[in-house]
């Protein structure tokens, strides 16, 4: 789990998984209104903007759990331009504490070379970049709010 914040980002990819006694009836309404809402963006690629798994059977509860028993329960998976904040928080933790080369010797002691934190680094911005890019990209065309 990523903390961001959704609405300053569109949704690349939703998947919404059902476990219970849902009726697609119910799904597909609670889908439109999600649809009606403004202020949830979606890129111009996904043509539907979710995708749907339905299991008829109710969530398990196992012995000595302390979550309680529900009769139904809904997960969403997904994919935000959103989640760059949290990428450029990471690598800004990083580069302050790679600067005073905190904790560095403990994973060189381990066998890891110094030459891996640079690349990871690298790996990292390469990402924020991608994000950047697609964000520009989305919105230079217009994408659709559903």
């Amino acid at each position: 789990m990523v903390k961001c914040n959704q609405k300053r980002g569109m949704f690349m990819a939703c998947c919404l998984l059902f476990r219970g006694d849902f009726t697609t009836t119910h799904i597909n309404s609670s889908i439109a209104k999600i649809k009606c809402r403004k202020d949830i963006q979606f890129v111009d690629w996904i043509p539907t903007g979710f995708k749907i798994g339905l299991n008829g059977s109710a969530p398990r509860v196992f012995p000595d759990d302390e979550l309680a028993q529900v009769t139904r329960s809904c997960t969403m998976l997904s994919n935000s331009t959103a989640v760059k904040d949290a990428w450029v928080r990471l690598s800004d933790k990083f580069e302050s504490m790679y600067k005073r080369r905190a904790f560095v010797h403990w994973y060189v002691g381990e066998g890891m070379e110094e030459s891996e934190f640079t690349v990871s680094q690298e790996s990292i911005t390469d990402l924020i970049c991608e994000y950047d890019e697609l964000s520009a990209a989305c919105e230079e065309a217009g994408d659709d709010v559903y």
